[in-house]
């Protein structure tokens, strides 16, 4: 393997996903002369967690996502990861809804559509929880239009397929919201990074392997990088590095060897789609509608019938099915999770397993699972399913976050946490949900951690608002802003919804 001489850059992101993507264009548009290199280790772009076959969650807006609104000891709903997710993707929408209006991206039918998000349950406990939720959720200006219903006429006509065959004797409820999308975050992806390659001074580098990071005297980042293609060793060199690679960001932030990464650990998570084969199944439902999850699953694994619109032909999807593998990536080694462990996180990921045994025998019974026992799953969300017009396909990896606590030793984090060093030089983001639907804000806080003075500076707050109208402002404190705010990006992103009461009799 031959040496090259060492390359320079302002900026250099590793993973060429959605977080990274997102990334570049905030810079790129707050800072034109900067110069960005976007390292991917794949040969293609958005082949990871990004790809619409492995995302979970195509537009998470916590409109229907139940693990988002427990109920506490006292019977009352907390909604505020709700509130927290649904704000953070009206963000989204007004940065995406700015590379429409830009040009950036020539279609938005291309990567997002109206689709109803539904929750539905059975049982009188649970469709009392969701009669409390709604309740709740309809008080907050994010989630005006959500309806209500415990009728089997309205629930056959909201979701036919759910509905058919259904025992008449077990109470149902469902929640629908009209304002839902579905979004294919492969497709967005590669269209921002598409957009990225064609500026001047940005580099896109696919079968790129980043093999070592190392901090120099002036505080820059030396990067080892081995390329596939040619089977050369390169050394890159970056005052700004950002870690996006998925399930991959784990063993990379250790390499870095920053202070910040001391005791975090990962705990892998795989998944599994039964997706459906019979167009005319297919054709019969539109919607995305979320179940309850099993005690002890991973949040990512909430069951739900999912329509999808992929490659521009639509698609369902019903899972996912959790599993348990040793790799931190769908493309990588089942060494993974053996080569992460390290002194300072041995500790913590043995205090979170001991603490989550639970979740531990969930994942062994599911990864063991036949095809009629997957099969039986569905059954309980499509009734009248014939398994002959359902494969199993596998879905993506995830990497859940398992960090140091003083009190627990160390405790597993369902979200996205951002590990920065002091001097701002290097970010890392790790976790899984809500992932890709919250990635602008995402970055947004990468930009406030490791861009301090220039996020001060009134041109880049200028231009931040001109990206996202309500930067600086909390829409679930505003509802007129809110409401502006939404028909807006509806407008610009081509997104047509009904209007639906509040309740349903």
């Amino acid at each position: 393997m031959s040496d090259t001489k060492t390359q320079a850059s302002d900026v250099i992101l590793i993973g060429a996903g959605v977080m990274s993507a997102t990334l570049g264009v905030f810079l790129k548009e707050l800072n034109p002369d900067i110069t960005i290199t976007i390292l991917e280790r794949l040969n293609v772009l958005a082949g990871e967690s990004s790809d619409a076959w492995n995302n979970a969650g195509t537009g998470h807006s916590a409109f229907c996502e139940l693990n988002y609104t427990p109920q506490v000891e006292d019977g009352s709903i907390d909604i505020s990861k709700a509130v927290k997710i649904a704000e953070s993707f009206e963000t989204s929408r007004q940065f995406w809804s700015y590379l429409v209006e830009q040009g950036f991206i020539k279609s938005p039918e291309s990567f997002i559509r109206s689709i109803p998000h539904m929750s539905f349950v059975w049982g009188a406990d649970n469709v009392f929880y969701l009669k409390k939720r709604f309740n709740a959720l309809s008080e907050n200006v994010l989630f005006e239009g959500m309806a209500f219903s415990d009728k089997w006429a309205q629930l056959e006509q909201w979701m036919p397929l759910i509905m058919e065959g259904r025992d008449p004797g077990i109470e149902v409820a469902a929640t629908r919201m009209e304002a839902g999308t579905d979004v294919n975050f492969g497709a967005l992806t590669r269209s921002m990074l598409t957009h990225l390659q064609s500026l001047p001074g940005v580099t896109i580098l696919l079968s790129h392997e980043v093999r070592d990071l190392e901090k120099q005297e002036d505080g820059s980042w030396n990067i080892k990088v081995r390329d596939f293609t040619s089977d050369e060793k390169k050394y890159l060199q970056s005052g700004f590095v950002f870690i996006g690679a998925g399930g991959g960001s784990l063993p990379l932030l250790e390499k870095s060897n920053i202070q910040e990464a001391e005791g975090f650990g990962g705990f892998p998570v795989s998944g599994q789609w039964l997706r459906c084969t019979n167009d005319d199944v297919i054709a019969q439902h539109e919607a995305k509608v979320y179940g309850k999850a099993s005690v002890g699953s991973p949040p990512m694994s909430v069951p739900h019938l999912d329509t999808r619109m992929i490659d521009g032909k639509k698609a369902l999807l019903f899972g996912p099915y959790a599993g348990f593998s040793t790799k931190f990536l769908k493309n990588g080694s089942y060494w993974d999770l053996a080569t992460s462990l390290e002194l300072d996180n041995l500790f913590p990921m043995l205090s979170a397993g001991a603490h989550n045994l639970p979740l531990t025998k969930y994942l062994i019974k599911q990864a063991s699972q036949s095809d009629e026992e997957r099969f039986e799953a569905l059954l309980e969300y499509f009734p009248e399913a014939n398994m002959k017009d359902w494969e199993l396909v596998v879905a993506g990896q995830r990497v859940q976050v398992i960090k140091k606590d003083e009190e627990e030793g160390g405790i597993l984090e369902f979200g996205t946490e951002i590990v920065s060093s002091a001097d701002g030089s290097l970010a890392a983001l790790l976790g899984a949900s809500p992932g890709a639907s919250t990635s602008v804000s995402i970055m947004l806080d990468v930009l406030k951690k490791c861009f301090k003075t220039e996020m001060q500076s009134e041109q880049w707050q200028s231009k931040l608002k001109r990206m996202i109208p309500s930067f600086g402002q909390s829409l679930k404190d505003h509802p007129d802003l809110c409401r502006q705010t939404r028909e807006r990006t509806k407008h610009i992103l081509k997104l047509y919804t009904q209007n639906v009461s509040e309740t349903v009799s």
